[in-house]
């Protein structure tokens, strides 16, 4: 296990835009974390109300968001317009190419949410969008499978051999990793004790193939984890 811890990933405050990169990304390269296989970005992103991303261009990237607090307003050239919530998964797939934007919808309070890149399995496939809820319900005390290839168990399908779990753990509820490869999990709040290492907001720990582990919670908290080929 390779502990990554939060107070180590790059910064990058723009008064509007405060923002967190878990890899390297814009003006952050650090040589050691380009990505962790298929999985390019992790960016935790705090957006001043009524602000956020003008439209912009992406190709050729699967581009996962996932709301922790606020509101996401996303529109693209192909016709999609939502709001995100907390809970939401939303899949952009660049691919050929794609304009989007993503602002905060509320004038009043703030966004929270990151934004996952994952390098898709071939270039040049055409662009596409996909949304789903998935009820707090359905992730306390156990994972919960939001993003596979197949659209498996009613997940969002990406273009990657990649299956994406989120679970909610509160304190002392404890549960095994399901069956992983290359695996890295992302702590998105709280605490949690991962194999006898406590982990807290913004750490992360990377796994290659073979290694078990579990997630016990120490403080309420919301975990990601990426099982990865």
């Amino acid at each position: 296990m390779h502990i990554r811890r939060s107070n180590e990933r790059g910064y990058a405050d723009h008064g509007w835009l405060r923002s967190y990169h878990t890899f390297s990304f814009a003006n952050y390269r650090d040589p050691n974390y380009m990505g962790f296989r298929a999985l390019r970005v992790i960016n935790e992103d705090r957006v001043t109300p009524g602000n956020g991303f003008g439209a912009h261009p992406h190709r050729d990237m699967e581009i996962i968001s996932y709301v922790l607090e606020g509101e996401m307003e996303h529109r693209d050239n192909m016709g999609n317009g939502e709001v995100m919530r907390p809970g939401d998964v939303q899949r952009m797939s660049a691919g050929t190419g794609v304009l989007h934007s993503e602002f905060n919808h509320s004038k009043e309070n703030g966004l929270h949410f990151l934004q996952i890149w994952i390098e898709p399995d071939k270039r040049g496939i055409a662009p596409s969008y996909e949304q789903k809820a998935f009820p707090a319900t359905e992730r306390q005390g156990q994972w919960r499978l939001v993003v596979s290839q197949q659209g498996r168990e009613g997940s969002v399908s990406v273009n990657q051999d990649v299956n994406l779990y989120a679970g909610l753990f509160d304190a002392g509820e404890q549960v095994d990793a399901p069956a992983t490869r290359y695996a890295w999990l992302h702590v998105v709040k709280g605490t949690v004790d991962i194999n006898g290492e406590t982990l807290s907001t913004g750490d992360a720990a990377a796994f290659q193939p073979g290694e078990t582990f579990s997630v016990t919670g120490k403080q309420p908290a919301e975990v990601l984890l990426f099982d990865l080929a």
